[in-house]
């Protein structure tokens, strides 16, 4: 399995808007073919601080995604929020408790 983080940083005026555009899309991202996970998280202390955490097949899966016309159209709106620089992490899973 192969493991994307995005930690992305908004304008605080604007965090309403992005989960507001998030919620209308979790499930396309979701739903695209080796999508097996999708979270959204928001820091604790940083409030217009956010993290997504998917979960692909295999980094081909990942690179579909992000060619796809739902990811250009997802991240040209996006960034157009963003306070900082995004920031991007591919990891593998290694272990997982339950």
């Amino acid at each position: 399995m192969f493991v994307r983080i995005v930690k992305m940083g908004f304008v605080p005026e604007k965090v309403e808007t992005f989960l507001s555009d998030f919620e209308a899309i979790k499930s396309k991202v979701r739903g695209f073919k080796g999508c097996l996970f999708l979270e959204l998280y928001r820091d604790k202390n940083n409030t217009n601080q956010f993290f997504t955490y998917s979960y692909w097949e295999d980094e081909q899966a990942l690179q579909n995604y992000r060619d796809s016309d739902l990811f250009k159209g997802v991240w040209k709106n996006t960034k157009q929020y963003f306070n900082q620089k995004p920031e991007a992490w591919s990891v593998d899973k290694l272990v997982s408790l339950d």
